[in-house]
């Protein structure tokens, strides 16, 4: 069987690197198809989005009268959840309390920024601890596997943390920085597996993981999709898709209002995950997460395609610096740089060599788009 010419979408930058990816007649992706199809129509940024959070504010604070705090926030001190925080506090007038995971690959970027807009904005902040050696071991055992979601040990830990804080606390509404005017493209999901698979993630550890994880969190899709939501009413809300939000006007905001820090690309707060994107994914696997946030940027009219293709000419990685970066990766996780230079080596892995839930995650999928609460597009 030949391999598949490689073709690139002529409205965004997606290319066959997904390997799934379809194109029409006139060479547009289903990512770009998917969009104008599917989310544009039912994306209100206008009086009516104003309107749709008004209400939900309302609700949040009125459920939240006489309480420490009206709803948790998960910040990370990346851009989004860091202009979500200022929003909710200045312009929508709610008492969130700043919830934060340290799964111990923190940049010292990511904590000035925290530290910066809960000390500015007179918030409290709770930050839940991930065991070093369980988050070390879990993470170890996701490059044994040799599987491309080799970052799903972090964020499993985060939301999974969140919502059992929430579960715990009684806390009926979360809010998140997710959005689709960064984020209406996603990424395929050979390049990046559902971070929630509990049942995978138990797989991989059993087979390659040295001990036993008695205190990293948990979770799975049943739980926090429909026991949490329609059991328990803990609500997510994603305050960003009921207004305009430019990426890059928000940013410079916060760097004129709060001293608040760049970072090179999206998810660069984490040491751990600026290296597996920009570097590992990119390299072991030839996935480079940035074809997906630049088309989503296209998308949404924040980037053009002629700036995306050539910002994608250089790599994510700066060639300089990424030996030291390999040896503090290699270091932090207790081994040997030959040793993770053997995990980059080895051969590639597919998701599905491993126990999963994804026939519930695609059943979940098609359900709710036939009742319109998903609008995402495709992965």
């Amino acid at each position: 069987m030949s391999e598949r010419e490689f073709q690139v979408c002529t409205n965004c930058v997606m290319d066959t690197t997904d390997s799934n990816i379809v194109f029409d007649d006139k060479g547009v992706c289903d990512h770009c198809n998917t969009f104008y199809r599917d989310i544009q129509p039912n994306w209100n940024t206008d009086e009516k989005g104003a309107a749709e959070i008004k209400a939900a504010v309302e609700k949040i604070k009125k459920e939240g009268k006489g309480k420490d705090f009206d709803c948790i926030m998960g910040m990370s001190g990346g851009i989004d959840s860091s202009y979500l925080l200022y929003l909710a506090v200045k312009e929508l007038g709610l008492r969130p309390l700043v919830f934060h995971v340290d799964a111990g690959w923190n940049s010292q970027e990511a904590v000035n920024n925290i530290e910066r807009m809960v000390d500015q904005l007179g918030l409290d902040l709770y930050t839940e601890v991930i065991d070093w050696e369980e988050m070390k071991d879990l993470q170890l055992a996701y490059f044994k596997a040799g599987v491309s979601n080799t970052d799903t040990p972090q964020d499993h830990s985060f939301f999974a943390t969140m919502y059992k804080f929430a579960n715990d606390h009684n806390v009926k509404y979360i809010l998140t920085g997710g959005n689709y005017s960064t984020e209406c493209v996603r990424n395929p999901l050979e390049w990046m597996y559902y971070q929630s698979d509990s049942i995978q993630l138990k797989d991989i550890y059993k087979q390659f993981g040295t001990g036993k994880l008695k205190n990293f969190p948990i979770t799975n899709i049943l739980w926090h999709k429909v026991f949490l939501p329609y059991v328990k009413g803990i609500k997510l809300i994603r305050p960003l898709d009921f207004m305009e939000y430019d990426k890059e006007a928000a940013t410079q905001f916060l760097v004129d209002e709060f001293g608040y820090q760049r970072y090179p690309q999206k998810h660069f707060e984490s040491r751990f995950t600026k290296f597996y994107e920009a570097y590992w994914l990119t390299e072991k696997f030839g996935f480079d997460t940035r074809k997906v946030q630049y088309a989503s940027l296209i998308l949404t009219g924040q980037m053009t395609r002629d700036e995306a293709l050539e910002k994608l000419k250089a790599p994510a990685y700066n060639p300089e610096t990424i030996k030291d970066e390999f040896e503090y990766i290699a270091t932090k996780l207790g081994i040997s740089v030959e040793e993770l230079q053997g995990y980059m080596d080895a051969p590639n892995r597919k998701n599905s060599e491993f126990k999963s839930q994804e026939s519930i995650y695609s059943l979940g999928a098609k359900v709710m788009r036939m009742i319109g609460l998903e609008k995402g597009g495709k992965r």
